[in-house]
């Protein structure tokens, strides 16, 4: 099955680069394109009553005129079965939190390998969320304010942390001196509490809730 995805980006060298790289893919099809966000709502007023509406809008976030994140909250208000991933040159706590409450299921840097953001893509297509690593680590590692009361136990925000910093189950295991089985079984006590379908998005859940 493709994804169609409508790729917002006002650079037309960057444009055309991203484009390549996500029709590469057999899954992924760029089938609509705008160079701002008030062109993006008008190419989905056309597209989502098409054969083929878009599913996965991918967005600039330094979009000329209306920025990514109006564009998103927006497209979030009109469009709300569309999936967005907001994609940037900078990794600045404010801007990817600003994102992430603009309605955005997918959060990519544009200096890193293409791979992830097709991770992304297929991530917000599929229901779930992404942060790329650099930015969870970022992100997720300056909150130090006080929190709400977490359903975790303190071993599980510790798993979560590491997750966070985007260590594997290896990694953690080594780190807390504990087995990966038991890595294994605190990941999936996790995922069922903060009602998350995987690893990523049960960071996502955290940073937005305020557990980490």
């Amino acid at each position: 099955m493709t994804t169609h995805v409508l790729l917002v980006e006002d650079h037309a060298f960057t444009r055309d680069g991203l484009r390549a790289a996500i029709n590469l893919e057999s899954d992924l099809r760029v089938t609509a394109e705008a160079r701002s966000g008030e062109e993006a709502l008008d190419v989905l007023a056309r597209t989502q009553a098409s054969a083929q509406p878009v599913q996965v809008a991918v967005l600039d976030i330094g979009l000329p005129g209306m920025d990514g994140i109006q564009t998103a909250a927006e497209i979030g208000r009109r469009y709300p079965q569309v999936r967005m991933v907001m994609l940037t040159a900078h990794d600045l706590r404010d801007e990817v939190l600003a994102a992430l409450a603009s309605g955005a299921h997918a959060y990519c840097l544009k200096s890193a390998d293409p791979d992830l953001l097709l991770l992304g893509i297929r991530a917000a297509a599929s229901g779930s969320a992404y942060l790329d690593p650099q930015i969870a680590h970022h992100v997720l590692g300056s909150i130090r304010t006080p929190h709400a009361t977490s359903p975790l136990t303190p071993r599980e925000t510790d798993v979560l942390r590491l997750i966070a910093d985007g260590q594997g189950n290896r990694d953690i295991a080594a780190n807390l001196g504990i087995s990966v089985s038991t890595v294994k079984l605190h990941v999936q006590e996790i995922l069922v509490k903060l009602h998350a379908a995987d690893r990523t998005q049960a960071a996502v859940q955290a940073l937005r809730q305020g557990l980490l």
